[in-house]
């Protein structure tokens, strides 16, 4: 085996070092990512079943129940009840992934559901 292809062979492991620690950190950012979406998604059912139990008729308390058993722990729950709407507000925080890309902060995610007060 030549200098040459020594050295080449020398200049691929050193690019591979590098980048390595660019994928693991491009692999957590986008498994971050996912968990937004999925808690995004959790939040929004969680305030759309809430406000569907509260315009059925149900207790605020109640329908508050629902939206924490299907919200991430530890997300906020908000419910304004008018003449003829209902409002519910959930959202929750989301951490950073940490390791690699601990500068990155937390995101907190949020939805409203509004529906209409049903009448006997």
């Amino acid at each position: 085996m030549g200098l040459r292809a020594r050295r080449e062979q020398g200049a691929a492991t050193a690019e591979l070092a590098l980048g390595i620690p660019l994928l693991v950190a491009l692999t957590a950012g986008l498994v971050w990512m996912l968990a937004l979406g999925a808690t995004q998604v959790q939040v929004i059912d969680a305030s759309r079943e809430a406000a569907r139990a509260v315009a059925r008729g149900d207790d605020a308390s109640a329908a508050e129940a629902v939206a924490r058993q299907i919200a991430p722990q530890g997300s906020r729950v908000t419910i304004e009840v008018g003449e003829s709407e209902v409002l519910v507000t959930v959202s929750a925080r989301v951490d950073g992934p940490g390791g690699l890309l601990a500068s990155l902060p937390g995101a907190t995610v949020s939805a409203d559901a509004v529906a209409l007060v049903e009448t006997s």
